[in-house]
């Protein structure tokens, strides 16, 4: 109603008065960083969809997928339950749920195979799911030391639809 459309007016007057340098810096400041939360093996097997309530989780490429919101394909009894609570990158670039394949080891894929884990990677699970962490593996040297050469993944096309 009018009200609404003072307050507006208002809020427009007074964004105004903010200092052009100001307005800059709203703009452009960059989101805080969320700190990285690393999964070692264990960890990351209890989210395996077995228990009614919890989150489930399934990493590709030593990046952790919540995949909760697609419990029909990835909770208990579902199509795709082997592929959660560990690194299932060769399973996924193979589209084989064979458990010698449910490993983050990528050694031998084919050309076509790889291109389809990034195919599947960015598409599927980089625009559905939400991003918690990271394997040890991803994250860490084979020593232990951190990986310098770590970077998070952004999520620039990720939007959470309403399955609603």
């Amino acid at each position: 109603g009018m009200a609404g459309g003072a307050a507006w007016v208002l809020l427009a007057a007074l964004l105004g008065a903010l200092p052009a340098a100001a307005e800059r810096e709203l703009r452009f400041r960059p989101p805080a960083e969320a700190p990285v939360r690393l999964f070692t093996e264990p960890e990351l097997a209890r989210y395996d969809g077995q228990q009614e309530g919890q989150p489930i989780y399934l990493a590709v490429k030593g990046v952790v997928f919540d995949v909760t919101s697609g419990k029909e394909f990835y909770g208990k009894g579902a199509p795709y339950n082997a592929l959660v609570g560990k690194d299932s990158t060769r399973g996924v670039a193979k589209m084989s749920l064979d458990p010698a394949d449910l490993t983050h080891d990528i050694t031998g894929l084919t050309e076509e195979e790889l291109k389809s884990l990034d195919d599947i990677f960015n598409n599927v699970y980089k625009a559905k799911y939400p991003i918690v962490g990271y394997t040890s593996r991803r994250i860490l040297n084979e020593d232990g030391s951190p990986n310098l050469d770590f970077k998070p993944e952004d999520q620039p096309h990720f939007n959470i639809k309403d399955e609603f």
